[in-house]
């Protein structure tokens, strides 16, 4: 907004911190691409956002702060803490899909922190598009737009075309006027941190400003604890030395990660921030028989947050961390006996040889909703009925080799026998690889039918399997 003075000294109308909410692949990144004339949805993993983006831009002499918050089910926390922080939202409900189960949610977090909205019906230009019935699904779910029972202003849009976008700019400039959003650059200092983060710089916060101006160099109070800003850096990644009221900044200086939600101010808070730190501690979950142990590893807090929301109560989760996967976690996946599941995150050339050589399992995976399919299709693998079956022999698989264009594994059996009418299992750790049977078992060039501890031996798989040397083959019965 333009400085307009206030009559309490010191008071400048700030910018108006908008929060765009809305279900998953309704186009609310790529409206914001058209306003920031961008292509941030081009680059996003699966084409939903999965963190809190926080941008600022300019319409006419006026600015604007936006932040762009997830619709997949998964983040309901990201998209509640936006409409906190928010003074203004910004729904967005596609015009050919109409009111999904996020946009319903979405309106309950907007009711609930009585945040002035604005309804933007978005992907006018596709077949199919019926805003009418849009607004009639949105009063059918408590929302009056103008002309349908109610006064919440409706603005028609392209993200696409751009038709409609500089109607919508308008009118958030004219409600951001009417609430009288005012800060004090001058004043005590109050901030959030919307979204926290580790890499290569430490431990970073996405911090937007309300209240003061944050400077490089200054001591602030976050989560009960005093951190120095070593840095600062604008949505762009330039480094800025000072943020005042309305922009988001990345903040360097923290000595841990920041907890999502706390604020940062001029002076100590204890009552305040103390609660906040306890909300974003892992939480403490009892280990049950036969759950899948997982260390997991994710890019942000938020990311964490979604993860920890739905994990299925099959799992146990030894370790929550932020960053990429490291030796240590490893090491702790091999004594625990866990696997290590990641999600925006990366391990290095040398981390993957040492969880080889450890026979740790690592998968990672950049669009939440698969790491949420994978990890129930895990769960059911590793809650497979075994308590029917008869274990009777177990082998290692010690070589490999190719005859005939088909691939022999060499194995030494090391409990029970392996015969060769019997069913198989090859596991890698405890993941089961795959389920199978004998198409032939050797010993010294010659087919047998049964081997015994100690013994070596040649086996042929009779449907193929990804074997690797340091695989168990079960042999089982089923009763």
């Amino acid at each position: 907004m333009a400085k307009k003075e206030d009559k309490q000294i010191g008071m400048l109308s700030r910018p108006p911190i908008v929060a765009v909410l809305g279900h998953v692949d309704h186009g609310k990144t790529s409206l914001l691409d058209k306003i920031r004339q961008t292509k941030i949805a081009l680059k996003e993993a699966g084409g939903i956002t999965q963190k809190i983006g926080a941008y600022q831009v300019e319409v006419g002499n006026q600015k604007i702060t936006f932040i762009d918050t997830p619709g997949h089910q998964a983040f309901s926390a990201m998209r509640s803490r936006g409409a906190k922080v928010a003074d203004i939202v910004i729904l967005v409900v596609a015009a050919d899909d109409g009111v999904m189960p996020q946009t319903m949610e979405s309106i309950g977090h907007i009711q609930a922190s009585g945040v002035p909205f604005i309804v933007a019906i978005n992907k006018i230009d596709v077949p199919g598009a019926d805003v009418d019935s849009v607004k009639k699904q949105l009063e059918q779910n408590g929302v009056g737009v103008e002309g349908y029972g109610g006064d919440v202003v409706c603005v028609s849009v392209s993200a696409k075309t751009g038709e409609g976008v500089k109607d919508l700019l308008e009118m958030i400039l004219l409600v951001a006027e009417m609430h009288e959003i005012k800060a004090d650059p001058n004043g005590p200092l109050f901030a959030v941190i919307i979204e926290s983060k580790k890499d290569q710089r430490g431990a970073v916060g996405t911090v937007i400003v309300k209240n003061g101006t944050l400077h490089i160099g200054d001591q602030v109070n976050v989560a009960g604890t005093t951190i120095k800003v070593r840095g600062m850096f604008d949505a762009e990644g330039k480094p800025v030395s000072q943020a005042e009221p309305g922009k988001p900044v990345e903040v360097l200086g923290f000595v841990q990660m920041p907890p999502v939600g706390a604020e940062l101010s001029s002076r100590v808070d204890l009552e305040k921030t103390a609660p906040v730190m306890a909300a974003d501690s892992p939480p403490k979950i009892k280990e049950t028989e036969n759950q899948l142990r997982l260390i997991i590893k994710t890019d942000s807090q938020g990311s964490l947050e979604a993860i920890k929301a739905t994990l299925p109560t099959d799992v146990f989760v030894i370790l929550f961390g932020i960053g990429d996967v490291i030796e240590s976690d490893v090491l702790l996946a091999r004594t625990s006996q866990a696997e290590i599941w990641g999600f925006n995150i990366k391990a290095s050339s040398e981390i993957e040889k040492l969880a080889s050589s450890e026979k740790v399992i690592i998968k990672t995976f950049n669009i939440i909703y698969d790491f949420l399919e994978n990890l129930e299709k895990r769960i059911l693998t590793h809650l497979e009925p075994t308590i029917e079956d008869q274990i009777l022999g177990k082998a290692e698989i010690i070589a490999s080799f190719e005859i005939n264009k088909q691939m022999i594994a060499g194995a030494k059996v090391l409990e029970g026998r392996i015969n060769k009418a019997d069913n198989l299992r090859l596991l890698r750790g405890e993941v089961i690889v795959g389920e199978t049977r004998i198409s032939s078992l050797k010993q010294q060039k010659a087919e047998v039918g049964e081997v015994q501890v100690g013994e070596e031996f040649g086996i042929r798989f009779s449907t193929p399997l990804d074997f690797k040397v340091g695989d168990m083959v079960i042999s089982y019965r089923s009763k």
